[in-house]
């Protein structure tokens, strides 16, 4: 199985932390060269000192808010004008939680400019690199949600779903040129967001963390959360040349948690 990345290119979003970060590693451990996109730049600086690169690889990092998405544009247009990428990895963090019917208007544009506006941003710069090469692989993090619309996250539910249907539809248009759109959905995965919904929830719910957290590993068949680099090495198959008849296609890395058979 070739899933060798020597001599690719990638970039990596939201790459300093996370599931972005650990997506990194994977594909610099499988010989890419890995651009990391976020906006913290000490972050960024960081992880890149802990990137492997024994195969003399080049890694570098851009800065740029996905909350500005002409600050994405300049970054991404500054970078196409003097390299080709062959992998993209689009991922930001997720809008935050709330049921749907208190979401301000406010709160679904923001997210769709993030998420589906920033994508199409991205995708537009790297396609003629990809074209050219013969060899392209782009990869959405989006969520389980596109499967079962997940309680209490109403903006989220609506715009992952956006994003998938996008997706689907570019996967439709671009798959002759060798070039492959996948989307990977993690499920309740150990992050800083996890976290933050551990410590929401048991807030909300008057109850403690400990038992919030029992009570999430409940719903998941393994009876445990997954680990970022448990969702990188998806990402980092679907990347590699080992996946290349995989296509526009969504699979959930959850442990089993989403009840849908499709």
């Amino acid at each position: 199985m070739n899933l060798s990345l020597l001599n690719k290119t990638a970039v990596i979003c939201g790459s300093s932390q996370g599931i972005g970060f650990a997506a990194a590693v994977e594909l610099a451990a499988s010989g890419a060269n890995c651009i990391l996109l976020a906006r913290n730049e000490t972050s960024l600086q960081k992880a890149m000192q802990t990137l492997p690169a024994e195969n003399g690889q080049k890694h570098q990092y851009l800065l740029a808010d996905f909350n500005d998405t002409n600050a994405v544009l300049k970054a991404i247009n500054a970078l196409v004008a003097n390299q080709s990428i062959q992998v993209l990895v689009n991922n930001t963090g997720g809008p935050k939680a709330g049921p749907i019917e208190t979401a301000g208007i406010a709160e679904f544009s923001q997210a769709f400019q993030q998420h589906l506006i920033n994508n199409q941003i991205l995708v537009n710069a790297v396609l003629p690199g990809m074209r050219q090469a013969n060899y392209g692989r782009i990869i959405n993090i989006i969520s389980t949600s596109i499967k079962t619309p997940l309680a209490g996250l109403g903006v989220s539910n609506t715009i992952r779903a956006a994003v998938a249907a996008w997706a689907k539809t570019l996967a439709n248009e671009i798959g002759e040129f060798n070039i492959t759109v996948n989307n990977v959905l993690p499920g309740l995965t150990e992050t800083s967001r996890l976290s933050s919904l551990v410590s929401g929830t048991a807030e909300k719910e008057n109850r403690s963390e400990q038992e919030v957290v029992a009570s999430l590993k409940g719903t998941i068949p393994l009876k445990r959360f997954g680990k970022a680099s448990e969702i990188a090495n998806v990402i980092a198959f679907l990347a590699s040349p080992a996946a290349a008849y995989v296509h526009g296609v969504s699979i959930p890395v959850d442990g089993g948690r989403t009840p849908s058979l499709t």
